[in-house]
């Protein structure tokens, strides 16, 4: 099959790219509102982009209203957010943040999630998550009225305990379990891994 993407219907070249480029990492973004209401909802077109410095990239679409998504209207007014990282244990309550709900109630209220003070930028960070990256936007890619690209600079990372070596800084595969994004309600883990031929760095 060829397909030329152009030519295509949005919705049908939106289910070919999430069916196909999979497992996709999800970037759990937390914000307060302007009126104070904690924010946070999961986002899988995400990634790190760059270690020097350290950058990670979220895209961001329209609510199914039409209007910019909660999160994208907190970062647009205070340039900053948290990016927390989802593992098995969190799935659950990543998965009922991602309903979209009124600007006057919290995510974290509605999934049992704790609000903690960020130490760098304004924003809460999710109590529960794995990790967390405090965030500072470094520019702005505007893609028409529908999708906007955040770069931002990850300024400092939480880790539950146990998951980073504090010497080595390497990250303990027996206690991050991480989740991906499939399509749909489809998420996978990553407990298989497995090597190929060559040596670690």
């Amino acid at each position: 099959m060829d397909l030329e993407l152009a030519r295509m219907p949005a919705l049908e070249r939106y289910k070919l790219l999430i069916g196909l480029v999979i497992p996709r990492p999800i970037g759990w973004v937390s914000t307060f509102s302007e009126n104070g209401v904690a924010n946070c909802a999961p986002f899988s077109f995400f990634n790190v982009i760059s270690e020097d410095p350290p950058l990670s990239i979220l895209s961001f679409n329209r609510r199914s209203d039409g209007a910019m998504k909660h999160t994208l209207k907190n970062i647009h007014r205070t340039g900053e957010y948290v990016v927390n990282l989802v593992d098995e244990s969190t799935a659950n309550a990543m998965h009922l943040s991602s309903e979209e709900m009124p600007e006057s109630e919290s995510e974290f209220a509605r999934a049992g999630l704790t609000p903690v003070p960020a130490l760098k930028v304004k924003h809460p960070r999710i109590g529960e998550a794995a990790a967390a990256f405090e965030c500072r936007v470094e520019r702005i890619i505007e893609f028409g009225p529908e999708r906007e690209l955040v770069i931002g600079e990850m300024l400092h990372l939480h880790a539950r305990e146990g998951i980073v070596d504090p010497e080595t800084k390497r990250v303990s595969e027996k206690t991050y379990h991480p989740i991906g994004r499939l399509y749909a309600s489809r998420y996978c883990t990553t407990r298989q891994r497995f090597n190929l031929p060559g040596k670690l760095p």
